[in-house]
């Protein structure tokens, strides 16, 4: 199957302790996001459907340029190219031969790739408060400030400073994770890696420019 393209109780003055705690957590959300301008790493995807078998175990090397332009270039178990140029969505599907194309903002939704995009800001779209640290990452539940039948749950998780977790519960009771590494933040990008080269002959599907 394909998939293209988220307790402090011990007397009344731990409490306010543990809420400055979650508030200085939280601000790191908003301070990664808003310095955010470019992203490139490696990335690891897998899914776990709603019986809890994995369904998906993808790997591959995503870019990312605010506002609205990212790359995901899935390299195994099948080449697939998730791209958006700042107006519209392409994915192209090696195998197939075909791509489709989908104007940005009716396509993202609460996805991984609308965190990362900039697209619109993330304070705009999502409220978000601390969860619970496991080993050395911490947690963040995050929730759509609209509803959104296509997200369930977000999760995202920092190694120190890093962006290193994204984990999305679809409304199927899907489980996708995302974990980054040789992460690069905000350095240079070639902006043709933004403009799908689709190869003659390529069945598209969609509104063209």
């Amino acid at each position: 199957m394909k998939f293209p393209v988220s307790a402090i109780a011990a007397g009344f003055i731990a409490l306010l302790g543990g809420l400055s705690l979650a508030v200085a957590q939280a601000d790191q959300v908003s301070d990664y996001f808003s310095g955010l301008e470019t992203i490139q790493a490696d990335f690891v995807q897998t899914v776990v459907d709603s019986g809890g078998e994995q369904v998906q175990d993808s790997r591959g090397r995503v870019w990312m340029q605010r506002p609205g332009r990212f790359r995901w270039d899935y390299q195994t178990p099948y080449r697939q190219l998730i791209v958006a140029d700042g107006e519209r969505l392409w994915t192209y599907d090696e195998d197939l031969e075909q791509a489709t194309v989908k104007p940005l903002d009716a396509a993202l939704s609460s996805t991984p790739a609308m965190l990362l995009s900039g697209y619109r800001p993330l304070a705009e779209v999502m409220a978000w408060e601390a969860d619970a640290d496991n080993d050395r990452y911490s947690w963040f539940r995050l929730k759509p400030k609209e509803a959104d039948t296509a997200v369930e749950k977000v999760r995202i998780a920092f190694d120190g400073k890093q962006l290193a977790i994204i984990e999305v519960v679809d409304g199927f009771g899907n489980h996708t994770r995302i974990r980054f590494s040789a992460m690069q933040r905000n350095q240079k990008l070639d902006s043709g890696l933004f403009h799908l080269q689709l190869p003659a002959g390529t069945d598209i599907i969609g509104d063209t420019p």
